[in-house]
Order: structure tokens, then sequence, then C-alpha cells
């Protein structure tokens, strides 16, 4: 299968390992109005969990079952069939984990179908014990997920690991947290994702648009505090020598919402280094009137600035 985003049937791809919720939430999702379509959905079950379709649910959704075994019978003949049987407008595959993931990417799917996201359910409750143990499994779940949803949450489980062990694979993908009233914000409220109290304060690539936030939000968190991070240098036209802005380009929204989100750095090295050089930077924070702030901001006084090679992905992203 393959990413299409004008595809003539569209497939969603739900992964998840046994009653990690991926029925309940199909079951909630197609009844919403936003997910409602003209055509047909086909829901194609790889596995049975406890969790049914009842037939009103799936006759309001106009939708229909088709049941295999066994992944392997998913051959292009066999979804053609399902094809002329149905003619779906939407198909969404529902697949155990325990199933390579991969092989469900790599699927010969009739002419016009297009693979549009990969949702991947996770039962929090049960998370530790899984990744403990398949780990590997984990990990191709989540490689090309879109959305990853961690249910059955409790605000004393240590969700931002959980978020970790996500980003750590995927930086791109979604990750919502749901307790038994609904979704769970701020995951932060108490614990980052890095520690506040360490001599250096080292922010991984993963974490950029978390620090960059709570920076701006709660700056007294962070005065005088020493930072370690890496991005892209940046001298502005009027800077004063040894000044520039040190940063990472953020996807706010979409692909064409890209904007670059950086903070103010001194460091006399930066006269010696080409424009947009990729750098490590250590140094405290501390926080001045500046022209580019319109006011009071950020000012990091480096004690290190070392260049270092382009990340594969210099995105930041904020989920």
């Amino acid at each position: 299968m393959q990413m299409v985003d004008d595809a003539r049937v569209v497939v969603y791809l739900m992964t998840g390992f046994l009653e990690s919720g991926k029925t309940s939430f199909l079951k909630q999702t197609i009844d919403k109005q936003y997910f409602k379509i003209d055509g047909t959905t086909v829901i194609i079950l790889c596995e049975e969990g406890e969790e049914e379709y009842e037939e009103d649910l799936l006759a309001r959704a106009k939708a229909k079952i088709v049941t295999v075994e066994d992944p392997e019978e998913l051959t292009k003949e066999f979804l053609q069939e399902v094809e002329d049987k149905y003619h779906p407008e939407r198909v969404i595959f529902e697949c155990n984990g325990m199933y390579p993931v991969s092989k469900m990417e790599a699927l010969d799917v009739p002419d016009g179908w297009g693979l549009i996201q990969e949702i991947t359910t996770v039962d929090a409750s049960t998370f530790d014990v899984y990744i403990a143990n398949m780990k590997s499994l984990f990990v191709e779940m989540v490689r090309n997920a879109d959305m990853v949803l961690f249910n059955r949450c409790t605000e004393d489980m240590p969700l931002a690991g959980y978020r970790r062990s996500v980003k750590v694979v995927n930086q791109g993908a979604q990750i919502i947290f749901e307790g038994a009233e609904g979704e769970i914000e701020d995951i932060f409220s108490d614990q980052m994702p890095y520690d506040l109290d360490a001599p250096v304060i080292k922010i991984e690539d993963m974490d950029y648009g978390i620090w960059y936030v709570d920076m701006m939000d709660n700056p007294e968190k962070y005065k005088g505090k020493v930072v370690e991070i890496q991005g892209r240098a940046r001298k502005a036209k009027g800077f004063p020598k040894g000044e520039f802005v040190l940063g990472r380009s953020a996807m706010t929204c979409c692909a064409d919402d890209i904007t670059f989100l950086g903070f103010i750095c001194k460091h006399m090295a930066i006269e010696d280094m080409k424009a947009n050089t990729w750098v490590r930077a250590r140094g405290k924070v501390g926080f001045e009137f500046k022209r580019a702030y319109r006011g009071r901001g950020p000012v990091i006084t480096l004690e290190s600035l070392e260049p270092i090679q382009e990340p594969e992905d210099e995105l930041v992203y904020f989920n």
C-alpha cells in the first residue's frame, strides 16, 4: 500500500496488541458525524477481540465487516473480491500487532486504494509489560504511525516516559493520552521530559518543542540554569558581534506552516562559522531587553559552541 492523498478508496491501518482498544476506538469513531461518508466503509478484521460491532452501529455507519482468520489471506485477489462485492469508499484494516505491520504496509491492493493514515492503540495499563517483552513489535507498530493513542491512562502513570518511547522511534507521531474521563492534555504538569535540577539540562531533539514553549511560558524556572541544546545558528542583520539566534524549524500545524523557533545566544566563536551552521551549545540562561523580542526575553550566554552534523529530521513537533 502506498500513501496517497487523492485515492479513490481511502485506507486506514489500525494496529495494536490484543485488547489494546482498537475496536472500542473504531466503534466510537465511525459513529461520529465528522467521520461519516456517503459510501460504504469496509472494516477488515484480522483478529477477533472481546468487543463486537453492533448491527445498528454498522447500519448507521454504512459499514460492512469482513473477517479473516490469517492476515496471509489478504492477497490482491481477495481484496479485489471485497471491492467487487461492496464497492467501498473507505477500507479500515484492524490488525493484531503480533502480525508484522511491515507486511500490512506492503499489501498488494486493488488499483485506486491508497493508505492515508496509520493509527496504533496502546493499553497504558499493560504498556510496561509489552515494552519489556515485545519491544521490537511495538517499535514496528509505531515506526510509521501517524497517531498513537494511549488509553486507560491514569495521571500517576509515567506518561512523559511513554511519550518518549514513541518519540525516539517516530518524532512526527501525534500522541494522545486518554483516561476514564477523556483526553489527558498536560502530561508535563508535574514532570518534564528532562531534569530541571540537573547541573546541565540536556534538551534532546525530540523535546525541543516542549522546552521552547515552557521557556516562553515559565521563564523564571530557567533563569540561571545551564542548558545544552542543538540547532541551527542564524546570524541576524543588526545583531552585535558574537550574538546570533539558535533554534529549530517547527511544523506548527501542516507542512506549509514552518516557523523558526529560537533564542538569542552569545559566543564569539559564531563569527568564525558559516551561516546556518548546525551547532551544539551549552550556556547559562538569562533575560535581557532585546529588540528582536520587542521586550525582555531569554538570552543564553554560552560557555561552549561547536559545529555538528545536521540531523536526519530537523523539524520540531509539539505533540
